[in-house]
């Protein structure tokens, strides 16, 4: 909003798909197409002379190409509601800076694992630095990693990661470093004019990775370490990945000054270890139960208005992914009506011609935008922004206005260790027992538009 005119600036603009018009002209002479040839089926079955020999065979010939043509002009039929009114977004974050850069809103950002065979320790905390870097004040960030396999090589991971984000957060600020995962950056650079800075940061990096490939190798963490830090202990009481305790641990976190600044001295983002309780006579829900039990624990530590979630192998290639979505939350007159705002997938190593349409174009450049059009795409289970709200029953009203300017006033009393103790009871496997936990939030959601984010 201009104060000084009074003239709204939107802070993103919906633009419609050029060559709309031509499309439809040539959808429409399709079916009509199609249509002639049903009539030319249908006609056929009754007046076609066949002889005694060929009738039983001709006729089930027939009626099989005519269910297969009903049923493929049927499918392309229902194809065409995503592609008859294609609608392309695009976010403008510098009006964003403009008039909320210093009341940006915390977010909370959840990344999930469940086994560190399947998805390995070092894939898994390559997405964390990545997300633990974007571009975005680093104290109103906090990064939460579900582990449903409550491996102590995860966590010992994790721990290194910890201590690495001192060094690789600023180097990517400094270099304004894409993408932000180490394993792609290191991969990807093909020339450089900061040799020295990154042949420190690599070796960082080739030290830490050789540490714990060692440890996911051994299948055990070193003594050292175990002795070294206190999370370890809560594994003395570990039976199975099915059967065990809540395990959780803040990492990093803004009441623990010393260990949780950068090498310049600048705050880092929260980050906390999540292994929610498991037994084996409670069903444990999957991704879908540890996203619960992330909502319950994150609401007491940080308490973001909007939440991240992440799988562990999709590490983000935009480090302004965040300041994109909040143009679609925050904008004053579009913004109440959003719920969640989801992010296309991009994919490594896609053959050259992508024979096997393994790269889902169709879905990311097309169909995503389609479905736009109609209302809003589905939500994919990964890289998608929710406001808390829209999650935790919030029921939309055209006249709600969320007033980002307000903050949360989170206890700050509580020690790092009181603050974990009472973490955990909500992490607890019968937390859900006699409740609507996991049956009536989802109906929020959907009481709202949905917007697509461009990639």
């Amino acid at each position: 909003m201009d104060r000084g005119r009074g003239v709204y600036s939107p802070l993103f603009e919906t633009k419609k798909g050029r060559g709309r018009l031509i499309y439809r002209l040539f959808s429409i002479s399709l079916f009509t197409a199609i249509s002639f040839i049903w009539l030319y089926r249908f006609n056929h079955i009754i007046t076609t002379n066949y002889t005694q020999q060929e009738e039983d065979g001709g006729k089930l010939v027939w009626f099989g190409m005519l269910a297969a043509e009903l049923w493929f002009g049927f499918y392309w039929f229902l194809t065409q509601a995503f592609r008859w009114n294609l609608v392309f977004r695009q976010p403008f974050k510098d009006r964003l800076s403009q008039r909320y850069e210093h009341m940006l809103p915390e977010v909370d950002i959840f990344v999930c694992t469940a086994d560190p065979e399947i998805e390995p320790p070092m894939m898994v905390i390559n997405t964390v630095l990545s997300v633990m870097a974007f571009d975005y004040p680093s104290e109103k960030l906090s990064v939460y990693l579900s582990d449903d396999g409550g491996s102590e090589i995860t966590f010992y991971a994790l721990l290194e990661a910890a201590t690495f984000a001192k060094h690789w957060l600023p180097f990517c600020k400094r270099f304004k470093v894409e993408p932000r995962s180490p394993a792609a950056y290191f991969n990807g650079i093909k020339d450089t004019n900061i040799a020295n800075e990154l042949v420190a940061i690599k070796k960082l990096y080739n030290e830490m990775e050789k540490r714990i490939e060692d440890a996911t190798k051994l299948k055990r963490v070193p003594q050292e370490a175990r002795l070294k830090h206190k999370g370890f202990s809560q594994w003395d009481s570990y039976s199975s990945k099915r059967d065990h305790d809540t395990i959780l641990q803040i990492l990093l976190h803004k009441k623990d000054h010393d260990n949780s600044k950068d090498v310049h001295g600048f705050m880092l983002p929260t980050l906390v270890y999540l292994a929610r309780e498991k037994r084996p006579q409670y069903h444990h829900n999957y991704k879908a139960g540890a996203m619960n039990s992330l909502l319950r624990v994150s609401s007491i530590i940080s308490n973001g208005k909007v939440i991240l979630n992440v799988d562990c192998d999709m590490y983000s290639n935009n480090s302004e992914s965040i300041r994109d979505s909040l143009c679609y939350f925050m904008d004053e007159e579009k913004g109440h009506e959003i719920a969640f705002v989801q992010s296309p997938q991009a994919f490594e190593n896609v053959t050259k011609n992508d024979l096997y349409a393994s790269a889902l174009l169709a879905i990311a450049e097309v169909e995503f935008h389609g479905a736009d059009g109609c209302g809003g795409p589905l939500y994919i289970g990964t890289g998608c922004f929710h406001k808390r709200e829209s999650l935790c029953g919030m029921k939309f009203s055209d006249e709600y206005r969320h007033n980002w300017k307000s903050e949360d006033n989170l206890s700050t009393e509580e020690t790092l260790h009181e603050l974990e103790e009472k973490s955990k009871g909500l992490a607890s496997c019968s937390y859900e027992e006699n409740t609507q936990w996991g049956k009536e939030v989802l109906n929020s959601i959907f009481s709202y538009d949905i917007i697509v984010l461009e990639p």
